[in-house]
């Protein structure tokens, strides 16, 4: 194995371990608490975080075997169904963030009539309706066997063995990647630019709020007033921050491996197989953001975590500091004998 090879194995190994961490807790946070199974988009982070976490052990594995090995692991079925899987949870990951953007836009823009129009009943059709878009493509592709090990990716992924169906596969992939990729990205960037429309519009009925409360208040400390000041600054960047993010981290890491996907279905231009890996890895890197971006970094999944860990820690100190008071008294240990 070359140099880039093993940095290439290692990056794929700790995407792999992360990815299986974060998603498994955020998972925990969800059985743990009552208040984030109530809430209607925990269905949605739910859904994400299964295709996560399946992603995880199953396609990024055998991307790991593919690159030690240079070579399919395991036989063709294992492949075809990794290829299958891999294509499915993609497309559903991608549709479980547009259908998470909807619910924001919806709270925030339509708030009145938020739990009228987002409903449990309204999420499971959203759901359903994903994972009937996801199934779709790959069941195409697994009757025309479009699906195999490509050595560009070191992965069992979408595949074109036979050169007379060229032409078809070019039409199949660009559809695949418009009505994936594209349509996700249309309607992130749709909802969340209508919610940070209103976001501002907020921050600057109370920046006037908070202005003439600084001019009514002549006696107001110095200290207070840039206090003040910089909280304003803070309210104005915050929505830009979280909603750049959202959209952000889904371009840095779907649109590389989208964007050669296209690239590679022309003859014309040579993508080199570390490039080809790199962009793979950038689409894995996707479900180690994911825990971060949509829940374990918000207030309730902290507080619920955070529970969860001191909950542990307590009863394995409850337990070691039994052990040692048994241990200093030989009474207590004669009578469990």
């Amino acid at each position: 194995m070359s140099i880039w090879e093993l940095i290439l194995a290692f990056v794929v190994v700790v995407l792999m371990l992360v990815a299986l961490l974060a998603n498994v807790l955020v998972l925990l946070c969800f059985l743990y608490s009552a208040d984030i199974r109530k809430q209607v988009p925990g269905l949605f982070i739910l859904n994400l975080t299964f295709c996560n976490l399946l992603m995880a052990v199953s396609s990024m594995p055998l991307t790991l075997a593919g690159i030690i090995y240079k070579s399919q692991p395991g036989g063709d079925p294992i492949c075809q169904a990794v290829g299958f899987l891999e294509t499915f949870l993609t497309t559903n990951s991608m549709l479980s963030m547009a259908a998470l953007s909807i619910d924001r836009w919806i709270a925030v823009v339509f708030p009145l009539s938020y739990h009228s129009k987002m409903r449990y009943r309204d999420a499971a059709l959203i759901l359903s309706y994903t994972w009937l878009h996801s199934v779709s493509f790959p069941i195409v592709a697994a009757s025309l066997s479009w699906v195999g090990f490509h050595h560009l990716y070191a992965s069992c992924t979408l595949y074109n063995k036979r050169p007379e169906d060229r032409t078809q596969f070019m039409i199949f992939t660009g559809v695949f990647h418009a009505l994936s990729f594209l349509l996700s990205l249309i309607i992130l960037c749709f909802t969340y630019l209508k919610v940070l429309k209103v976001a501002r519009f907020h921050c600057k009925r109370i920046d006037v709020i908070t202005m003439q409360t600084l001019v009514l208040l002549v006696d107001i400390h110095p200290s207070v007033r840039e206090r003040c000041l910089e909280e304003q600054k803070r309210r104005r960047q915050r929505a830009t921050k979280k909603i750049s993010t959202f959209i952000g981290t889904f371009i840095l890491c779907f649109a590389p491996y989208v964007i050669t996907r296209l690239v590679e279905l022309s003859s014309v231009v040579h993508i080199s197989s570390h490039w080809g890996i790199i962009s793979k890895c950038l689409a894995y890197s996707k479900a180690v953001s994911d825990p971060f971006v949509y829940s374990l970094l918000r207030h309730q999944y902290k507080k619920t975590w955070k529970d969860i860990i001191n909950k542990v820690l307590k009863r394995s100190s409850i337990n070691s500091s039994a052990l040692t008071s048994e241990s200093h008294n030989p009474n207590i240990s004669q009578l469990n004998e």
